[in-house]
Parts: C-alpha cells; sequence; structure tokens
C-alpha cells in the first residue's frame, strides 16, 4: 500500500510519442501511448529497445497511485523493456468518478487488456506494495508467458499488513500515538493534527528520505477516491473492499523464479515478507538496509542492482 497522509495535490489509443534520451552511454528508446481498457484509457510508457530482453511489467502501488515512483527501475531498460503504466483513475489515465470501477477484479483485467494491446507475450512481472495484491489476484486466472515475479514491499495479506502496521504504531513516540487515538475515537481523522501524527508513522515506515520529485509527483497526482473505496483512509486502517483480502494461497502454487524484496523498516515488514517468501520454493528474498518502503528510492543504486542480478539469473 502506499499512504494518502503526504501533501496531496492534483488521447486515445494511436497516440504514441517516441524520444530518445541519454542512457549510460546508448540511446534509451521511450515509447508513450493510451491503451483502451474497460472503464477509459490507462497511460503507458515503455523504456528501453523493444527488440532487448523480455520485457518488465510494472505494477505500481496505491491503490490510486502512479507509476511516477518506480521511475528509478527505468535503470533496468539498458537490458530490456521496462513498462510503466497508470492503473485506471490516477496520473496521465483517465480519472473518473465511478466508484463501481474500482475493485481488484477489474484491475486484472485491465493488467489482461495492456498486455494484449502492447503484445507482451513474454513478461517479467514485477509488484510494490498493492501492486503485489494485483499481482497474486492475476496469478489466479493462470496468466500465460509469466517467466518470473517481483514481490517488492508485498501486502499478500490484509490483515497481516494491518497487525504489522499496529505493532509499527506502538513503536512510534507516546504522545503521537495519543494524538491518532484521541482523534480515531472522535472521528476527527481529516484535522490537522491526526495528518501530522500519521506523518510521523510515514517518515519511519514509508520513506525515511525528502521526496524526489518522482515521488512526490506520485502523491500528487494520486487518486484518494480509489485509494478510500479500496482500503481506507491510512496505512493502518483497512475499510475498503480489500480489508478481507488474502492471497497467500497463491504462493505455494507458484513455480518461477520469484524475488522478495523490502526495507528493513518498512511497513511491509521483513518478518512477515520471509513468512510470503518462505511459502514459494523457488524463492529469494533480500532486504534493502536502512530503507523503509520506498527502498526503490531510498536506495536507488543497491536496489536496482539486486533486480538486475534476480532478472539476469
Amino acid at each position: 500500500m502506499l499512504a494518502t497522509r503526504f501533501t496531496v495535490g492534483k488521447l486515445c489509443l494511436v497516440l504514441i510519442i517516441i524520444v530518445t534520451t541519454g542512457c549510460s552511454s546508448e540511446k534509451r528508446h521511450t515509447r508513450q501511448g493510451f491503451v483502451e481498457v474497460e472503464g477509459g484509457k490507462i497511460w503507458y510508457e515503455i523504456v528501453g529497445a523493444e527488440q532487448k530482453g523480455i520485457p518488465l511489467v510494472l505494477l505500481h502501488g496505491g491503490p490510486g497511485f502512479t507509476s511516477d515512483y518506480l521511475r528509478p527501475l527505468a535503470a533496468l531498460a539498458d537490458e530490456r523493456p521496462v513498462i510503466f503504466y497508470d492503473q485506471l483513475g490516477a496520473g496521465r489515465s483517465d480519472r473518473l468518478q465511478d466508484t463501481s470501477l474500482w475493485n481488484i477484479k477489474r484491475f486484472v483485467r485491465e493488467l489482461t487488456q495492456l498486455r494484449k494491446a502492447l503484445k507482451l507475450d513474454t513478461i517479467h512481472l514485477y509488484g510494490h506494495s498493492w501492486g503485489t495484491m494485483l499481482a497474486t489476484e492475476y496469478l489466479t486466472e493462470n496468466p500465460p508467458g509469466i517467466r518470473s515475479l517481483i514481490f517488492a514491499g508485498p501486502c499478500i495479506s490484509a490483515q497481516r499488513w494491518i497487525a504489522d502496521a499496529n505493532m509499527l504504531r506502538k513503536q512510534l513516540p507516546q504522545h503521537v500515538q495519543d494524538t491518532l487515538l484521541f482523534h480515531e475515537t472522535r472521528g476527527t481523522t481529516s484535522s490537522a493534527g491526526y495528518i501530522r501524527a500519521t506523518d510521523e508513522f510515514y517518515k519511519r515506515h514509508l520513506c525515511r528520505i525528502p521526496f524526489t520529485p518522482d515521488v512526490q509527483k506520485s502523491f500528487d497526482d494520486q487518486s484518494l477516491s480509489v485509494y478510500n473505496t479500496m482500503w481506507g483512509t491510512n496505512e493502518f486502517t483497512a475499510s475498503g473492499n480489500l480489508k478481507d483480502f488474502d492471497r497467500t494461497d497463491v504462493l505455494s502454487r507458484i513455480t518461477v523464479p520469484t524475488l522478495f524484496t523490502c526495507g528493513e523498516f518498512d511497513e511491509a515488514t521483513p518478518a512477515t515478507t520471509k513468512w510470503y517468501a518462505d511459502q514459494v520454493r523457488n524463492s529469494k528474498m533480500v532486504v534493502i538496509e536502512d530503507a523503509s518502503h520506498q527502498t526503490m528510492n531510498e536506495k536507488p543504486e543497491e536496489y536496482v542492482k539486486v533486480v538486475r542480478e534476480f532478472l539476469r539469473d
């Protein structure tokens, strides 16, 4: 999941833009466009030459976030295409008011439609946070052509996530805990005092560094409608339609190489991430030291190296 309490701000299928920018000693090719999916149009970007390597498809967090904060993973485009896309409802994709669209099954169908439109027959699949929920639900459809899986900062059981969040919350300074409880019991969770208190949690377990421009853009362009409908008001309050989500049963059925990653101080705790990894026979787990949920931005070089080596193997 990705929190919503930090600063929050703010054509057609045939539209394609091709640009080239410097990428180390070679050119990085970028192709952008829109794909028609159930409910509207979603924006995508393919970074890297499409004739290289097996593509890596990125499922961003949220729900209702955008793919911008995953930009450090574009460094992998020197070896394979990296596919970014903003899920429907946020970012550069259509922003809609129909809350009936905000359910995991529709997002699964959206991923299927994206793969079909872009002819992504064989892929590596990367999910971060809510993206790991989407990935495990997608696997229940037995999709073809999945070469490997990466679960980053995983949330595969909502109840485990909430239990971990409450455990971490008890480690906050007592006055912060008292402020959270005060506003929750009075129903004043939209107050400035409550938001400041939740920020103390996020500074420890969501992102331990000042926001990069890409992280800030994801927060600015997120959709609270999607997040609130599917998850709730914050990271330790699950009241949306994902509140009972649990796809841990899928893990024992995974047969492709699988990588689990998390940060040392991640809200997706190392202990729970290890429990998930232990359910997958052919899996590897890496904990990024001195990082939290935004591992790819807090420790970009180290994180990209871990993912690169896994994909090469």
